[in-house]
């Protein structure tokens, strides 16, 4: 029997941005925060987010079909992913990602030919000015940036922490760690690991807030300074977690043997980032990751497994390996 082709997959690819702008757009307008109070009538809903009658109900009948919302005649629920992840008051808020994606990558994706043709950046770069400087410009902007990090690490962390052997350390430091998802993750499922952040110092408060949201202010503790200039404090784990994929080759070879200094015998350096498989076929969200460093960046981009290993190596650590965590991202891990 001939095998039927259909154009469907090509389809849903290139209309895949409707599907997108639907999401963030229930993000943008805190829908699922709305409807974590209690499930509403369509009518209700469409009221309190001001939509117009002409495209409410399509607008909430499509999140029932993207699978975010669920409806029984016209009353209107969060899915259980939804609830958790989307609701703006919860820990587990992932929105802050989506909330960037909408305002920032969203127009900027749209000068992808650009950026393929020329090799620039498209974002705040791209009229002479700086990325950070745009994010950073206001405590909002920073504050924004560094919770679209933490529900971007989210589920990344959670992984870190359950599979990583931490028995055989006590300390951790993660490297431009924002608010400090990561050792949250870990010190909550270790009570004998200590550590924290390297940040830039005025997210301090922000980091503060959040541990101490966590009752960890005791255990975790945020070191002030740039990575580029300034000695990394020693621990015995040094995290880099999404932050090698932002910088050019040299970087990247600075970064790891800064870690490598900081580190004593035995200790590892665990970098976490949406790592390329070797074979470059596989890993869809890793390749488009590296376009978007392309969009957003003057240097950056995603890597293989075998780059990084190599990179490890030429720092001094005696031996790496991967492991894969979620959502098409991996860790390498390098041992002293």
């Amino acid at each position: 029997m001939r095998h039927e082709i259909s154009p469907e997959p090509i389809l849903q690819v290139g209309l895949g941005f409707m599907a997108s702008k639907t999401l963030l757009t229930a993000v943008e307008l805190d829908l699922f925060s709305r409807l974590a109070e209690g499930p509403r009538t369509g009518g209700d809903l469409a009221g309190a987010l001001g939509l117009h009658p002409r495209g409410a109900a399509d607008f909430l009948d499509a999140l029932v079909a993207l699978g975010f919302l669920e409806r029984s005649e016209d009353v209107y629920r969060n899915s259980p992913s939804a609830d958790t992840f989307l609701d703006r008051r919860k820990a587990t808020y992932a929105g802050g990602i989506l909330e960037m994606a909408n305002s920032r990558l969203y127009p900027f994706w749209g000068s992808l030919t650009e950026a393929l043709r020329t090799g620039k950046p498209q974002n705040e770069h791209r009229h002479g000015g700086d990325v950070f400087d745009a994010i950073y410009r206001d405590q909002e902007g920073l504050e924004g940036f560094l919770h679209g990090m933490t529900g971007l690490s989210m589920g990344k962390a959670l992984v870190i922490a359950e599979r990583f052997p931490w028995a055989d350390y006590r300390t951790v430091l993660d490297v431009g760690g924002a608010v400090g998802c990561v050792p949250v993750a870990v010190a909550q499922r270790h009570p004998h690991m200590s550590g924290g952040v390297f940040e830039l110092p005025r997210v301090r408060p922000v980091f503060e807030r959040y541990v101490a949201s966590f009752g960890l202010e005791d255990r975790l503790t945020f070191h002030g300074g740039d990575f580029f200039t300034d000695d990394l404090p020693g621990a015995d784990v040094i995290v880099l977690g999404q932050i090698l994929h932002g910088w050019g080759l040299e970087e990247k070879r600075l970064l790891l043997k800064k870690a490598y200094d900081a580190l004593p015998d035995g200790g590892a350096v665990l970098v976490y980032d949406a790592i390329i498989d070797d074979d470059r076929k596989a890993n869809t969200f890793g390749l488009l990751a590296s376009l978007n460093m392309l969009i957003e960046t003057r240097s950056g981009f995603e890597y293989t497994a075998a780059d990084g290993r190599a990179w490890m190596a030429e720092a001094g650590f005696r031996g790496s390996r991967i492991e894969p965590l979620t959502d098409g991202y991996s860790m390498l891990v390098g041992i002293k």
